[in-house]
C-alpha cells in the first residue's frame, strides 16, 4: 500500500465538488490527457528536471539531492514554474500520508459534510483512498470520488475503494469511442461500464459532460441518459465549455449555443435524469 500520495491542492470548503460544503482534495497525476483540461498541470508528475528552479522570481524553488523542493511560504503563486515546465507539470505539490490529510480535514469540522477526492485522477491512488475513506467515515463524514472512470471499478483490486466510498461523480466525455479517444487519448468502454455498474449498486451520484461545439453532444446525452434510465436519483451536470486554464493550443474550442444546450437538457429530462445546468 502506498504510504503517501502526491497532492496538488486542498480546498478546505467547496460548494461545487458535490452536495453540501466539502473539503476537496486534488491528487496529482492522471491517466487521461483531455484537450480541454482546466488544470493540465495536474496530469503529469514532476520529473525533477530542475528547469523551473532558475525561473522562480522569488527563490521559492531549490534543487536538493536531485529533487525540486518548493517553499510554500516564499511562493507568490505567479505560476512561472508551471509556464516554463517542459514536461507540463508543476513542482508545487505535497506528499501526504493518510494521517497528514486527516489533520487537514479535521481542521474543517464542523463546517463540512464530507470530502471529495479529485485530480488529476484520484483513483490511481485507490489503496490510499480506501484507507482515507475509512478514517473519514469514523468522523461521521461522507467521502465522494470525482473520477474519469478509466480504471474498472468492478475489478477485485477496487472492491475496497468502492465499498468505502459513499458515492462517485463520473465524467462522461463522449459516448462515441473515436471522439472520446480524440478528446482524452483513451477509449470509453470502461467508463461506460463503470457508469452502469455504479448506478446498479446505488453509488453513482452524478455524471458530467463538458459541451463543446462540434462534438457529438446529442449522441452522448441521449445514449448515456437512456442507458441510465432504469436507475433513479442520478444527477446529470451539463457543463458549458470555458477556456479558463486550458492549454494555449486548445483555446480555439467553443461551447455550444444556449438553444442547443436547452435541447440537450430536454432530452436528459425526458429520459428521467435530473439536470444541473453549469
Amino acid at each position: 500500500m502506498c504510504k503517501t500520495a502526491t497532492i496538488n491542492k486542498i480546498i478546505p470548503m467547496s460548494l461545487v465538488d458535490g452536495p453540501g460544503n466539502r473539503t476537496a482534495i486534488f491528487f496529482q497525476g492522471c491517466n487521461f490527457n483531455c484537450s480541454y483540461c482546466h488544470n493540465p498541470e495536474t496530469i503529469k508528475k514532476c520529473i525533477n528536471c530542475g528547469e523551473c528552479v532558475s525561473h522562480c522570481p522569488v527563490g521559492a524553488l531549490k534543487m536538493i539531492d536531485g529533487k525540486v523542493l518548493w517553499d510554500e511560504n516564499k511562493c507568490i503563486d505567479c505560476d512561472t514554474c508551471i509556464k516554463v515546465c517542459p514536461h507540463g507539470s508543476t513542482p508545487k505539490t505535497y506528499e501526504y500520508t493518510v494521517d497528514d490529510l486527516m489533520e487537514k480535514i479535521e481542521e474543517n469540522i464542523p463546517f463540512i459534510e464530507g470530502i471529495t477526492t479529485s485530480g488529476g485522477e484520484c483513483t490511481l491512488n485507490f489503496e490510499f483512498l480506501e484507507k482515507l475513506f475509512i478514517k473519514v467515515k469514523s468522523l461521521g463524514l461522507t467521502s465522494l470520488v470525482d473520477t474519469n472512470g478509466f480504471i474498472s471499478l468492478k475489478s477485485p483490486m477496487m472492491e475496497g475503494l468502492v465499498k468505502a466510498a459513499d458515492g462517485f461523480m463520473l465524467d462522461i466525455k463522449s459516448m462515441n469511442e473515436e471522439e472520446h479517444i480524440n478528446l482524452t487519448g483513451r477509449p470509453n468502454k470502461t467508463v461506460i461500464e463503470n457508469a452502469v455498474y455504479l448506478a446498479s449498486i446505488g453509488k453513482l451520484q452524478e455524471i458530467r459532460t463538458v459541451l463543446i461545439e462540434g462534438n457529438k453532444n446529442r449522441e452522448t446525452v441521449e445514449n448515456i441518459t437512456k442507458l441510465l434510465q432504469p436507475y433513479p436519483n442520478i444527477t446529470y451536470k451539463l457543463i458549458s465549455y470555458r477556456p479558463f486554464g486550458v492549454r494555449e493550443e486548445f483555446l480555439q474550442l467553443k461551447s455550444i449555443e444556449k438553444k442547443q444546450k436547452e435541447e440537450l437538457k430536454e432530452i436528459a429530462i425526458m429520459n428521467g435524469i435530473k439536470v444541473i445546468d453549469c
